[in-house]
């Protein structure tokens, strides 16, 4: 089991972590700071730094799946498919020593991390925007995209001005749970088609945004800024029809 510090403090860039298993599913950590691909963000990049000093680039990190598929709960960080290649491979001369029970320090690509939570923040503030559920999602980097489950036509600019509104209001977010009969009771909860939250430990995550002024609560394990303001100019690039009940709205950072 991989302890995710990333869920209590999207802020946390480090961490210091015991190897406890290498695997073609990537080197699997005791605890990290790198959040895995999932709920259309993502995952993080970064670095390992070995006790020496020395630093293995890690270009991806996964969850972990059992042999039928299913996720579990462990997280993959991935080096370059070479670098794997050795860690599995005793009889290949390593460029880099990492072995199970050595200590490292987990170091996420913090500027990278960081245009993520503001992009999926400004998710959550789209769908307080477009009231219409979500039947597709993908966070990175360079751009973020909504696909809403709708037939009326949306209007980019409006969409922009009320981002802008809503970011200059610095509206507070706040993470919490839920438990999964609070969720049946509330299904309206989820604003995902495509998507359902995990369940089964008893409690569901949420993210919610604004106090005086509920914005947006829904169920979410994604990692967020502390406060809409953080988000600085997000705009509304481009708005598509993707199918008769499809409308998909692109962001991208302003300049």
């Amino acid at each position: 089991m991989t302890q995710d510090l990333f869920r209590t403090d999207a802020y946390l860039t480090e961490c210091t972590a015991t190897v406890t298993a290498i695997t073609p599913q990537g080197i699997v950590l005791d605890r990290t700071v790198f959040y895995p691909l999932g709920g259309g963000q993502a995952g993080d990049t970064g670095v390992l730094v070995l006790a020496d000093g020395r630093e293995i680039a890690i270009i991806d990190t996964r969850k972990g799946q059992a042999e039928d598929g299913r996720f579990n709960d462990e997280i993959g960080h991935f080096p370059p498919s070479d670098v794997l290649s050795q860690l599995l491979n005793q009889e290949q001369p390593p460029t880099v020593r990492l072995a199970v029970g050595d200590t490292v320090t987990a170091r996420i690509d913090w500027a990278r991390r960081l245009r993520l939570m503001r992009f999926h923040t400004t998710t959550h503030l789209l769908c307080h925007l477009v009231p219409q559920l979500v039947n597709g999602c993908s966070i990175t980097p360079d751009y973020a995209r909504l696909d809403f489950n709708m037939t009326d036509a949306l209007d980019k600019e409006a969409l922009t001005a009320g981002i802008a509104r809503l970011v200059a209001a610095a509206h507070p977010l706040s993470v919490g749970t839920i438990t999964d009969a609070e969720l049946d009771a509330n299904p309206a909860l989820v604003k995902s088609l495509s998507v359902q939250p995990p369940r089964g430990s008893g409690k569901i995550r949420t993210i919610r945004i604004g106090t005086e002024e509920l914005i947006d609560f829904q169920p979410c394990g994604g990692t967020h800024v502390a406060n809409t303001a953080e988000i600085g100019q997000v705009i509304v690039t481009k708005i598509e029809k993707k199918s008769a009940t499809t409308r998909r709205v692109v962001l991208g950072f302003g300049t």
